[in-house]
């Protein structure tokens, strides 16, 4: 693999990471307005929704990635459509 090809894909694959986590970021929006959390949004009210739902300490929460995060709101996120304005 060449210098050019090998850049390419870590382009792309930090690319999709980021895409993600504004997925998950633009989630937690929609949980804040869901469930009522005012001025929370975007990971932090994952990280409440998450904390109220399985009962996990602020500190467990914090040490979770982005990729986790997404596994434990799996069923969550199942029907969820992100708003055409923010694609």
């Amino acid at each position: 693999m060449s210098t050019k090809e090998l850049n390419e894909a870590r382009k792309s694959l930090l690319q999709a990471e980021a895409d993600l986590a504004y997925l998950l970021e633009l989630f937690g929006d929609h949980l804040s307005k869901k469930e009522g959390y005012g001025d929370l949004n975007g990971f932090d009210a994952v990280r409440y929704y998450l904390m109220q739902k399985h009962h996990w300490l602020p500190r467990d929460l914090a040490a979770l990635s982005h990729n986790e995060m997404r596994f434990a709101l799996h069923a969550e996120m199942k029907d969820w459509k992100a708003p055409q304005a923010a694609v």
